[in-house]
């Protein structure tokens, strides 16, 4: 599997008829490219903080104008003052980071439990 099916890919319409996911979350995406955005056929979650050398300002806008467009479900939520990596490495000694951390983790779970669960 390469890197790029850790991204959006997987979100992307299959040409068969049928999605290979019904939903997706990701956090402070890596490898990432506007083709992946623009390919978006599932409700699709970001969970963007706000410096990420992966997840550029270029992508962010972008992700935002164009996937609004699409027909699908998106939720765009943003960590001021958090790091890529926030969502996996966050030190729970930082309060901040602590914060961001259960911040993710429950919109997540909260995403996935309305797209999957509450159709």
């Amino acid at each position: 599997m390469t890197a790029e099916w850790l991204v959006l890919r997987p979100a992307a319409d299959s040409g068969a008829g049928k999605n290979l996911i019904d939903a997706l979350s990701v956090a402070h995406p890596t490898f990432l490219t506007k083709e992946e955005i623009d390919d978006v056929a599932v409700p699709v979650q970001i969970l963007a903080p706000e410096t990420d050398p992966r997840f550029t300002p270029e992508l962010k806008e972008h992700a935002n104008r164009v996937i609004p467009t699409l027909g699908v479900e998106y939720d765009y939520q943003y960590f001021p003052g958090l790091v890529h990596g926030f969502s996996c490495r966050a030190d729970e000694n930082n309060e901040k980071e602590k914060r961001g951390l259960e911040r993710a983790k429950n919109a997540v779970s909260g995403w996935f439990g309305q797209m999957l669960h509450g159709r």
